[in-house]
Formats: structure tokens, sequence, C-alpha cells
């Protein structure tokens, strides 16, 4: 048997830990400040460590009280699901997943099987879409969006930053004419990625020939794409060198079907966001996938 402290002291401890005030704690648990300090302090009691410093008019965690919130944190939301999966209607269902094309095919398709797996009650549908999603209108549940983070009225949580950085199939770093430099470019088709809302700060390959110190490569020529999935493939395709985002590239570079020839990784302004209305953040389904997509993500 675990040997656990009491549930409701535990639970008073997250509630004030997550509003750093007793009272607010008190309010949400709908008992008394006085009771909510008992139950703290028969929890310090119990584990034989101070959890918060107490000033005149505030509280504050200890080191002891900030290592041990994330992990009770995570163990209440987990509670929370698994009552909440059984409740009739609540816990499966379909979840609609509106994600940019860049995510939605490169990274989180070849991923989904892991949140099934998890959560074979729920699933999933995925709207790989450029346009920001209208909640009110569209059916659907959470959002995976490529931009500045700026979404009012709705909760936003950074998923993934990225870099860009050139990319092409294996092939064509061998040979006479093998990428083993920027300046073996000029032998090369350039892939350009002509985004729909451009970041200003992603590089483009103009910018990039001119960091690199290349001169005569003509950065207007090449291909030209419209999404990151379609640059991706015509670089698996052996069509030409591209400057690819990393989440979009991961898998691939990961496997070897592409490579990365030379040159750093530039990290852009734009990043990959986790977004849905606050409420439904209260809905199960909903929980678990944005649980189990930061895992993925790390």
């Amino acid at each position: 048997m675990r040997r656990l402290p009491p549930l409701n002291a535990l639970r008073a401890f997250e509630a004030a830990a997550r509003h750093t005030s007793f009272q607010a704690a008190a309010a949400e648990l709908n008992v008394t400040p006085a009771a909510v300090s008992h139950q703290i302090k028969a929890l310090e009691e119990h584990l034989g460590v101070p959890l918060f410093k107490r000033l005149n008019r505030e509280v504050r965690l200890t080191d002891a009280g900030r290592a041990c919130l994330p992990g009770l944190r995570d163990g209440f939301d987990r509670i929370a699901e698994a009552v909440e999966s059984i409740r009739p209607g609540r816990g499966g269902g379909i979840l609609t997943v509106s994600a940019a094309p860049s995510i939605a095919g490169k990274w989180l398709l070849p991923r989904i099987d892991g949140f099934r797996t998890r959560h074979p009650e729920i699933d999933v549908r995925i709207d790989a879409a450029i346009q920001t999603v209208d909640f009110s209108r569209a059916d659907v549940d959470v959002a995976l969006r490529y931009g500045a983070g700026r979404y009012p009225g709705l909760y936003t949580e950074l998923l993934m930053r990225t870099e860009v950085f050139p990319v092409c199939a294996p092939e064509l770093t061998r040979g006479k004419t093998g990428l083993k430099s920027p300046a073996d470019l000029r032998h090369h088709t350039l892939i350009h990625e002509d985004e729909i809302n451009p970041d200003p700060s992603c590089p483009t390959w103009a910018m990039w020939l001119r960091a690199a110190g290349v001169q005569d490569v003509d950065a207007s020529r090449g291909i030209r794409l419209t999404q990151a999935t379609l640059v991706m493939d015509a670089v698996l395709a052996g069509r030409g060198v591209a400057l690819a985002k990393s989440v979009a590239a991961a898998d691939d570079l990961a496997s070897g079907r592409v490579v990365r020839p030379f040159g750093e990784g530039v990290l852009v302004d734009f990043a990959y966001y986790f977004v849905c209305p606050p409420a439904s953040l209260e809905i199960a389904k909903v929980k678990a996938f944005k649980r189990w997509i930061f895992e993925e993500a790390k």
C-alpha cells in the first residue's frame, strides 16, 4: 500500500500553491482560510518539511513546496480525467484538432497512434488548415497554430519553437557536384517556401546566401511551394535543396531520408502553439490530448 498523506491536505496545498493564497484556496474549496491553514500545517508535519514561507500579508512556496507542486498537480489532473472518463458521454467521443499543415502531416500524424493507444475511447479527427479556426462556428476542440502566438480570447500555450536550415536528399551530397559547402548550391535547384503569412524573421534563400557569403547563386530561381509539407515532399524526391523548418523535417532527418548538408539552424520568431477556448480545458478529452501532446513536444 502507498503511504500517502490525507487527500484533503494535498488538495488544500495544491490550491494554496496555485493561488499563493490561503484565502483564495479556501474560496475555491468552499472552506474557511483557517481550515486550509490547518490542513497544510498537518501536511507539513506529516512530511517533516515546511511547504510555505508565511509572511505578514502573503505566503510563498519553499523549495520543497515548489518541488512537490508539479507532480501533485499532474496527479490531480489524472484523477479528474479518470473520473471524467467514466461519466456517460464525457470521457470519449471524437476530438477534432485543427492543425497547420506543416505540423499536421509531418509531425502530428506519425505520432497520433501513441495518443490513441493511451486513450482508445477517444477518436481523433485532424483538420489540416492554414486559416485560423473560429471556435464559435467550427466543430473544433483544439488547434495547433504556427504564428506569433497572439490569439485574443483564447487559451494559448507555446508548444514548440522551430529552427530553419538547409536540407536535401542524401544523394545530393555525393559526386563531383555534391553539396559540401554553401558555394556548391550553384549546381543545385533551390526550393522556396512561399508562406501565406510569412514570418519576417524566417530567412529566405536570398538572406541565407548573403549571410553565408555566397554571391554567385541566383536566389530568385528554383521551385516555389506554398506549404512546408510540399517542400519536404520535393526534398524527399531529390528535386533540390530547401530551407526547412525543424518540426516539419524532424522525422525525415531522424530516419536519414534527408540530411543537413551544412549550416547552423536559425531560430525564428514564429512558433507552434496549442490553442483552444478557455472553457474547453475542463473537457476530459481536451485535457488528455493537451497532456499527451506536450509530452510528445518535449
